[in-house]
């Protein structure tokens, strides 16, 4: 499974670099020199593609992409990707996704830390074993991270990721046992 470990920002300079918003833990051990990420081009972009890499010929995101050099500026990375040589070519690759295999990941050493990947597809449930429904994603918030609900009757509700309403995560039984604030699925 695919885990995004980034998403490129906006092009910094004029020969190819973009900034990076990290999103891991373990942003050293994923920003080296010579690492391949897999892209994802999402799907509604904010911005456009720029103009093409050369006259007449039509820029593709490659399916990946090889970083050559990065360094760190406020907390965001500056990279460098092997043939992305102009501003063009960065601006083009604007808001693409940056993304590892989740096998080439060791487990996390805190008990309470979960990779996204271990929690999509698992019940949601009460403490009294009443289910809402499954984890469809996590979602990665500036306050706190939130489970994607996707409701056994239908639909879809955010859940906030946080101690007090999410005590357990049960690996092992394929669950997450929340204490759900009253009306927070009606929302």
């Amino acid at each position: 499974m695919l885990l995004v470990v980034g998403q490129i920002g906006k092009p910094h300079g004029i020969r190819g670099e973009v900034s990076v918003v990290v999103r891991t833990d373990e942003p050293e051990e994923r920003f080296v020199p010579g690492s391949v990420f897999v892209t994802e081009v999402p799907r509604v972009r904010r911005v456009s593609t720029g103009p093409a890499a050369a006259p007449g010929v039509r820029f593709e995101v490659p399916k990946q992409l090889t970083l050559e050099a990065i360094r760190w500026h406020q907390g965001r990375g500056i990279a460098q990707f092997a043939d992305i040589y102009d501003r063009n070519l960065a601006e083009a690759l604007r808001g693409v996704f940056l993304q590892v295999d989740s096998g080439s990941l060791a487990p996390p050493d805190d008990p309470d830390e979960f990779h996204d990947h271990q929690l999509v597809g698992l019940r949601v449930e009460s403490a009294d074993g009443t289910v809402h429904g499954t984890v469809e994603r996590i979602e990665h918030a500036p306050a706190s991270d939130l489970i994607v609900l996707s409701k056994a009757g239908g639909g879809r509700a955010l859940i906030p990721f946080v101690t007090a309403i999410v005590p357990t995560v049960d690996l092992a039984g394929g669950r997450v046992v929340v204490d759900l604030p009253e009306g927070l699925l009606d929302l």
